[in-house]
């Protein structure tokens, strides 16, 4: 893709509603695209490169304004900074999608500015793109990794591209993130943890289960959290249930 121009669903600014940020006010860029199809997605419309792109005008008010894709590297300077004036506003800018790292070439001539600005970056990935994620590491303070399950995707595993993109994360702040549904088994937990803990048994582990719960039969039942905690916390020392609070809340 463009290193001058963006592919972008939403910029909008709310919550952090997953992972050990909960609470924290950020900065959305959700970008356009994704190289997965998970069964959970709750972001459909961050699958496709849409024509244009939406930006929240006040916070919390679902008053948008559209803009058109692309949107060129300066324009989205002002739209950052349009949020920014105030410093002390937001703990951070959040690049979250889709899948921000597919469009890497761009992140690479947009997060230099940023950094200069004073902007603390907070990355969401899916954590399967390790040389994508190896170009742009020293761009970014947070990563929020997930590590996705084939119950989960359909899919086989990705944890050797996991292991890979997590040696690169583990170079800054990091935390991973599972989510978990009624089909999850302990052994894909078991698995995934065993890829944590070889780098680092004290990168954080946050079990999210899916939400909005929707139908009752995507919930993990309570016990299985149990489970899953007790697998985990054997070999990490820092694991963590939370839901997407930000749904609960009724945030973006």
């Amino acid at each position: 893709m463009s290193t001058t121009e963006a592919q972008l669903v939403q910029v909008f600014s709310s919550f952090q509603g997953e992972g050990l940020y909960v609470g924290a006010r950020q900065l959305f860029i959700r970008f356009a695209g994704c190289n997965m199809t998970c069964q959970y997605c709750d972001t459909p419309e961050a699958l496709v490169l849409p024509k244009s792109f939406k930006i929240e005008a006040t916070p919390g008010k679902r008053d948008f304004e559209e803009k058109l894709n692309p949107v060129p590297t300066r324009e989205l300077f002002e739209i950052v900074e349009r949020f920014t004036k105030n410093k002390n506003t937001h703990h951070s800018i959040c690049l979250t999608g889709g899948e921000p790292l597919l469009q890497v070439d761009f992140l690479k001539h947009f997060l230099p500015e940023q950094g200069r600005q004073g902007h603390k970056i907070y990355l969401e990935t899916n954590g399967v793109l390790p040389k994508h994620l190896e170009e742009i590491i020293d761009l970014v303070d947070i990563i929020a990794f997930d590590i996705k399950l084939p119950s989960a995707t359909g899919l086989s595993s990705y944890l050797e591209e996991h292991k890979k993109a997590l040696e690169v994360a583990s170079l800054k702040e990091v935390f991973v993130k599972i989510v978990v549904t009624r089909d999850t088994k302990p052994k894909e937990i078991d698995d995934a943890v065993d890829v944590i803990a070889q780098i680092s048994p004290d990168i954080p582990l946050v079990i999210q289960p899916v939400t909005p719960y929707g139908s009752i039969k995507h919930r993990p039942l309570p016990e299985s959290l149990f489970t899953f905690y007790n697998f985990a916390i054997r070999k990490l020392k820092n694991v963590r249930i939370i839901p997407q609070m930000h749904k609960l809340m009724g945030q973006l």
